[in-house]
């Protein structure tokens, strides 16, 4: 298996082993830590971005730091969630307990940043630090139906599913002022919260605070946050004819593409697909092909992806946990000088 004389800090996948790249220029991975050499190498690309959404290159950036921002978005950066849950009637079949985790799990749309931390649990709830929210609900027969012969529940019952679009907004104060009915509230309406039939009913009051996902999973603002290293595949032999229809298999869909030239099919690899390759070395168990084909993975080159549940989003969620991070190394630069 050959190597890849370049500046870049790489292992190198063979048959049973990962192998260390020599890099020929100084790395973040030096003994010694360069801030120059730091901002020369380091560089923010993203790849894709919507509302919940994003992908982005972390490159020239040491793992212990990519690894601090995944764990900063998944347990320090705050988020809203329902919290107390005062039942005031429940006779439908789910209990009072699973119905309460059940509430606290729904994702909700409000700003964070807007809110305090409630410091105390048992402290009376005010505008600046609670949303409160209720449910009431009741299944009725529907004697409106048109369809007697039907066995849908839908044509049977009215209020026979409780979605969390029957979740409504109580304000506290001056909070009706601050914020918009559509600012506040479930962010997807169509969430299944239970069945019920006749005589079954349900009144919440519920109330929602602010936390983190080092409180509970429900705090935390995405619904995952991960990165992996780039992989990198290189052809350092010609492949043509069937062996590149076969090289063509060994690798994820649109890694490989097969580019013809006068009656002659190559094998040629797609850059902006190779990112997406699972590295699952299959090429190696041919004997004709391994020897085609260099496969390595960029050590300083982290492909992140952020999955917002819809309270914030991902590229802010992104700058929270930098602002986080911030803070954290001011206190502890605090803390050594007193």
């Amino acid at each position: 298996m050959e190597t890849l004389n370049d500046e870049k800090p790489r292992v190198i996948l063979t048959e049973h082993r990962v192998i260390d790249n020599i890099p020929t220029g100084p790395t973040v991975f030096d003994e010694h830590f360069d801030i120059k050499v730091f901002k020369k190498k380091f560089q923010i690309v993203i790849v894709r971005h919507d509302n919940t959404d994003m992908e982005f290159d972390l490159i020239g950036i040491h793992p212990y730091l990519a690894n601090t921002f995944r764990r900063l978005i998944l347990s320090d950066v705050p988020s809203m969630a329902i919290d107390r849950v005062h039942v005031l009637n429940n006779t439908s079949i789910i209990q009072d307990e699973v119905l309460a985790h059940r509430m606290g799990l729904i994702p909700l749309k409000a700003d964070p940043r807007l809110f305090d931390f409630k410091t105390d649990p048992n402290d009376t709830t005010n505008e600046k630090d609670t949303l409160e929210f209720e449910l009431k609900i009741k299944c009725l027969h529907n004697k409106d139906s048109n369809k007697k012969d039907s066995s849908r529940a839908e044509d049977l019952y009215k209020n026979s599913y409780v979605y969390s679009k029957h979740i409504k907004w109580v304000p506290i104060g001056g909070q009706k002022s601050k914020f918009k009915d559509m600012e506040v509230g479930p962010i997807h309406s169509d969430i299944l919260i239970a069945k019920m039939r006749p005589g079954h009913e349900m009144d919440l009051k519920l109330f929602a605070t602010k936390s983190n996902g080092a409180d509970h999973a429900k705090f935390s603002p995405v619904a995952t946050a991960f990165y992996r290293l780039l992989p990198d595949i290189r052809i350092v032999k010609p492949v043509e004819g069937e062996a590149a229809l076969k090289l063509q298999k060994c690798f994820s869909p649109g890694v490989v593409t097969i580019r013809k030239e006068e009656r002659r099919k190559f094998a040629v690899i797609n850059e902006q697909h190779a990112r997406y390759d699972m590295s699952s070395r299959n090429v190696l168990r041919h004997d004709d092909l391994k020897d085609s084909v260099v496969m390595s993975k960029v050590k300083d080159h982290f492909i992140f992806t952020i999955e917002s549940v819809g309270a914030l989003a991902p590229d802010v969620i992104f700058k929270e946990a930098i602002t986080i991070l911030k803070d954290k190394c001011l206190a502890l630069l605090n803390e050594l000088n007193t």
